[in-house]
């Protein structure tokens, strides 16, 4: 690769001590509140729910049904 020359030149300090100011620090953010349960696991256990109510519908059904 060709040498690309800038119009300012490195200068290093022949004496003294090197130091650098940009420190990192943490920054604090406000915390974000994650629900307990995802919306797919409520969407699953709504669907799951109404599959059992929908069994125990039919049973109560059948046992109506056959008590008859």
């Amino acid at each position: 690769m060709a040498e690309v020359k800038s119009m300012f030149r490195e200068v290093l300090p022949k004496q003294g001590q090197l130091s650098v100011e940009d420190v990192t620090t943490m920054v604090l953010c406000k915390p974000k509140l994650l629900p307990l349960k995802s919306l797919t696991l409520e969407k699953l256990e709504k669907m799951q729910q109404a599959a059992q109510d929908t069994i125990h519908q039919q049973e109560m059904a059948e046992k109506e049904h056959s008590s008859k």
